[in-house]
């Protein structure tokens, strides 16, 4: 058998002299592919990269900004409220226009009214018959409770947005702890020039006495700052350390923060990993998540979109904000400004990120090369709170051939962090080839008492136990493409068996996604427009899963594709489609037809094979 090819039961085959357009292509049709209009060529063969031409993956044709999409907050609830109060609303105050354009009903019942007895999108709601009576009037039923808790938490709030513009934020705790950091990295610095120019003059011949006096100077000098800076018994006793044995600091009885032992994590997924998809994967068994990778800079200025990546849900008991940047003082703050705002478990650093915008810019993975800027941003924010884990996310390294994590693991360990998470490839090797989980446990077996969390290929039980088998010194799994294809996959991993789930239980789970998108991003016209780009982003990783029954050879691997062939049934066989087109008839049954002029690119290339 040829490697990389997941073979297909015969008589589910399709072969090309029978393909029709019912059978999967697996091979992306040409809505699916990242190509650009004709004539982008120039003369060579070269591209022009116009980003003013460029589309790929931004959707913007699906949120035209158009004013019937914005009824006033006044009229929400329908007529009889009270008057607009704004002299220059910039939103409609003319309901029967709005109605007229908002279009027919999308169904019969409102999921949110249906869950909680009152739907805040009142009558710009596209199920607001389900909820408003003969005169056109919001209603709430009886059993409604105002004053109940919220079930999402975090974001920004209006009045923490003007203390971030106008930099009205106190800061002076993070300008402490990057002060304190320095001070670390510069006594750290000393003693090892001090220990490497010891180990030159011992090498030089006739200068015994001089030698003895160097090095018991040396031992001297180099233990002045432990005894003088308590702050520096950091280096020992690692602050923020979600396993930390030692009393120093604690409790003596006291539990870590998070345990990060024994877990099935939800990888950060940028685009993909938005709140109702993690609300999916708990249901499915995920012990811990973390929201999308949100950087410092916009969060510091107080941007509603960068803040919305830190919104939690109730179910997410153990729930991270991981945080990007490429500048410790700015980093810091975003930290600061989140344990003191925000509810969340744990902070993550991503130094592992293979984005070219990122890495250019000196963060993602650029930072494991920037040594000296690592270690301020890891011993700072460790030094937040002692409830406060700080982990941080990386790779094997930039370059395939060329791994540093080996070396930076044990180091990250003694400036503070919590636990480490280690994907078992390089920036330049993306998702492609395979996770060099061996590596993984080389390095895994440097850590002293850090947690180190394995990433990378895991797609079945099978997977897992082989991983962990191959891995022994890891503490724990990080799940991100194999949850996105199967979010059941936490499931069979604590069950220890495969699931098959038939199409109608596959249907249903996107229901249940569209439904949880409806309540987070709203059941206006703009919220079931939201919900079907992210149902879309994530159809082009779920029609990867290939039920077990079509198999050959089960379990799935993940980077294998499968020959051509159809489902047992039509709605299995438009599940596994890879035609965007067929993705998009998908979100019509939905969510009902999609705007004019709609068209839909996969945002992301880790969606390929």
């Amino acid at each position: 058998m040829e490697p990389g090819i997941c073979y297909i039961k015969p008589e589910y085959l399709v072969t090309e002299a029978n393909s029709s357009s019912d059978a999967i292509n697996t091979e992306n049709g040409e809505t699916n592919k990242r190509k650009r209009e004709d004539g982008e060529a120039e003369a060579g063969g070269k591209k022009k990269w116009d980003k003013k031409e460029r589309k790929r993956g931004q959707n913007k044709a699906i949120f035209k900004d158009e004013r019937y999409s914005h009824l006033c907050h006044s009229l929400i609830d329908g007529t009889g409220g009270e008057p607009c109060s704004l002299a220059n609303c910039r939103y409609v105050h003319d309901l029967d226009a709005f109605l007229a354009a908002k279009g027919e009903d999308l169904g019969s019942e409102c999921y949110v009214y249906t869950t909680k007895g009152y739907c805040a999108r009142g009558v710009s709601c596209r199920f607001a018959k389900a909820h408003t009576n003969d005169q056109g009037r919001n209603l709430k039923r009886e059993d409604y409770d105002e004053k109940a808790p919220p079930t999402t938490f975090n974001g920004v709030s209006s009045e923490l947005q003007v203390r971030l513009r106008k930099h009205e934020y106190d800061f002076s705790r993070s300008k402490e702890l990057i002060k304190m950091a320095e001070k670390l990295r510069d006594a750290r610095k000393q003693k090892e020039q001090k220990e490497k120019d010891a180990k030159q003059e011992e090498k030089q011949p006739n200068e015994t006495s001089e030698k003895m006096e160097t090095e018991q100077k040396t031992d001297t000098d180099s233990k002045e700052p432990v005894t003088q800076d308590c702050s520096i018994v950091a280096i020992e006793t690692p602050t923020g350390c979600a396993i930390n044995d030692s009393p120093v600091g604690r409790d003596a009885d006291q539990k870590p923060a998070v345990d990060f032992r024994e877990k099935l994590v939800l990888s950060p997924l940028t685009t993909l990993g938005n709140l109702p998809f993690r609300r999916i994967c708990k249901e499915f068994g995920a012990d811990i998540t973390c929201g999308e990778m949100a950087c410092a800079q916009p969060l510091l200025k107080g941007m509603g979109q960068e803040w919305a990546l830190t919104k939690r849900h109730q179910s997410e008991d153990v729930f991270g904000v991981q945080l990007c940047g490429n500048n410790p003082n700015m980093i810091n703050q975003a930290a600061q400004v989140i344990h003191e705002t925000a509810q969340v478990d744990f902070i993550d650093l991503n130094i592992g990120c293979p984005i070219d915008l990122i890495y250019q810019q000196g963060g993602g993975s650029a930072l494991m090369r920037r040594t000296n800027i690592l270690e301020l941003t890891v011993r700072s924010c460790a030094s937040l709170s002692d409830r406060l884990p700080f982990t941080v996310k990386m790779r094997t390294g930039i370059y395939a051939d060329k791994s540093v994590a080996h070396e930076l693991l044990p180091l990250v360990e003694e400036w503070g962090a919590s636990a480490v998470t280690l994907h078992g490839r390089s920036r330049e090797q993306r998702y492609t080839k395979h996770a060099n989980w061996s590596y993984i446990e080389e390095c895994a077996a440097k850590a002293k008492r850090m947690p180190v969390i394995g990433n990378g290929d895991i797609l079945s039980y099978e997977d897992y136990v082989e991983r962990r088998t191959l891995a022994p010194h890891v503490s724990s799994v990080m799940i991100g493409r194999g949850a996105l294809i199967k979010p059941w996959i936490f499931q069979e991993i604590k069950e220890k068996q495969a699931w098959s789930p038939s199409s109608g239980q596959r249907y249903e789970m996107l229901q249940k996604f569209c439904n949880y998108g409806l309540e987070h991003w709203g059941s206006d016209t703009k919220g079931v427009e939201t919900t079907r780009r992210f149902l879309l982003e994530w159809q082009s990783f779920l029609y990867r899963y290939i039920p077990e029954a079509l198999q050959t050879d089960p379990p799935q691997k993940i980077n294998a594709r499968p020959q051509k062939y159809r489902g047992r049934d039509e709605m299995e066989t438009l599940l596994s489609s890879g035609n965007s087109a067929d993705w998009v008839k998908l979100s019509e049954s939905l969510l009902g037809p999609v705007p004019d002029g709609f068209s839909f690119v996969p945002k992301h290339k880790a969606n390929a094979f």
